[in-house]
């Protein structure tokens, strides 16, 4: 690869806000800043304030997106332990209640400048893209790059004529990614589909937890006895995120699972309903508010449960293998990465997850081999990045500018026009506040609010 081209990354969410797409793109940033590749920019969303008290946790709040990338670069290095030198830039955003998500405001290309646009990393391009007006993202850039984090279409089916819903934004989702992105790698195969495609796992877990693990093994190769305490789930506390599906597991074998003894970690809307259904169990099952899985209360479990077949890659799942144990897992695609690990062990029916959950209360975890260790790193989450990407391969337009067959030439230029008119159709569609609020834009989020713009240091009104 050529260490001197410029890779930006634009990505849906920002922390204190510990979801998936602000803590992945951050490390990706980190790592691919370590892996030698030094001009690389992490590109997130600004909050106002009065979006800030809603989305962060604890009071978390910045008067500047320059406390905030402070915070930011803070929390990173304490993980990582190594200080990294890529540039932070922020992007005017605002909170959708309805659809819990950040969205994009104005034409948030215009945050890199033009001779600086070479790659561009969409982390969850659809999200970046429903809405997006203003320059389109593949002239731009000379390559834009898709990760595809979330299985949209799994969530908006639990909603109401929710079929529909799927039906329509499957659609959607493959015509901005289409018309917007040169390549796509889907995370697993339990993602949307798309034409041309890769699936791969270009993820890794904060090295805290293969510390952790490290420790662990150590224990047990000098006979101590590592893991003292059972079975335990960390995650968001909503019922699609797999506590209905464990719930049910649990309510349906209380008999044969009596010995066990089961702690719920998590915070989130359905938590209330969530207790009141671990209470009416004939079994001990205890529900903790939200920790960091990272945390010491933690590192003694030795069963992690995790039947959630709506995660792409589970984060939790990929640290609790880091960390040395057991892992109760769906035969799921989502989960198809992580079964390369001895201490994976998936079940396809309820007798199989019965049997498993009592086997790995009697059991000890295997010890994971340097090289096990070592696929779930970002180091190799970034060589994976690196390999899928395949910057040696010219793109379409370049194949488009050297071909000398009248019939590919012909065959491109015809594929060419028909994305370029699509594209403008989007164009035009996204510039209007009635056909934007149609498809469920934010009220007023073609252009930056002068508060936005105040915070963010923009010199004028017309554009960012």
């Amino acid at each position: 690869m050529d260490w001197k081209r410029h890779i930006a990354i634009f990505t849906t969410a920002s922390l204190p806000w510990l979801t998936g797409t602000a803590v992945n793109p951050l490390f990706r940033a980190a790592y691919l800043y370590k892996s030698g590749i030094k001009n690389v920019t992490l590109v997130i969303p600004w909050l106002s304030l009065k979006d800030q008290k809603v989305v962060y946790p604890n009071n978390i709040t910045f008067d500047s997106p320059a406390e905030q990338e402070k915070y930011i670069r803070q929390w990173l290095e304490d993980r990582v332990g190594f200080a990294s030198g890529f540039s932070i830039k922020f992007y005017p955003g605002k909170f959708s209640r309805d659809k819990r998500s950040i969205l994009a405001v104005g034409d948030i290309s215009e945050i890199i400048p033009d001779n600086d646009a070479d790659i561009a990393v969409l982390e969850e391009p659809e999200h970046l893209t429903w809405f997006h007006h203003g320059k389109r993202w593949k002239t731009k850039f000379k390559l834009v790059i898709g990760i595809i984090h979330t299985n949209y279409l799994a969530y908006v089916k639990r909603e109401k004529n929710g079929n529909l819903q799927a039906f329509l934004l499957k659609y959607l989702n493959n015509w901005v990614v289409g018309i917007y992105c040169h390549k796509v790698i889907r995370l697993s195969a339990a993602t949307q589909d798309y034409p041309g495609s890769v699936v791969c796992n270009v993820h890794g877990v904060n090295p805290k937890f293969l510390e952790i693990g490290k420790k662990k093994r150590e224990q047990q190769q000098n006979g101590e006895n590592a893991f003292t305490k059972g079975a335990y789930l960390i995650g968001k506390m909503i019922w699609s995120k797999g506590y209905k599906e464990l719930l049910q597991l649990l309510n349906d074998h209380q008999k044969e699972l009596s010995a066990l003894e089961l702690d719920l970690f998590g915070s989130g809307e359905d938590s209330n309903e969530v207790q009141e259904a671990a209470k009416k169990l004939e079994m001990t099952v205890r529900v903790h508010p939200a920790r960091d899985h990272a945390d010491d209360l933690f590192h003694d479990f030795k069963l992690f449960i995790n039947p959630s077949t709506t995660d792409v890659v589970c984060t939790t799942t990929a640290e609790a293998l880091a960390m040395g144990k057991i892992v109760v897992c769906a035969d799921h695609c989502s989960n198809e990465f992580f079964k390369q690990f001895p201490n994976c062990w998936t079940y396809n029916n309820p007798k199989e997850f019965v049997a498993l959950t009592l086997k790995a209360l009697t059991e000890e975890p295997g010890q994971p081999t340097d090289a096990q260790r070592h696929d779930l790193s970002w180091e190799a989450a970034t060589e994976r990045f690196l390999k899928a990407v395949d910057l040696d391969k010219p793109s379409e337009r370049e194949l488009l500018s050297r071909s000398t067959s009248n019939y590919l030439s012909t065959s491109l230029y015809l594929q060419q026009t028909v994305e370029d008119a699509s594209a403008f159709v989007h164009h035009v569609a996204s510039g209007f506040e009635i056909s934007r609020r149609i498809f469920g834009a934010i009220p007023h989020s073609l252009q930056p609010d002068e508060q936005l713009r105040k915070e963010l240091g923009f010199a004028n009104t017309s554009g960012t």
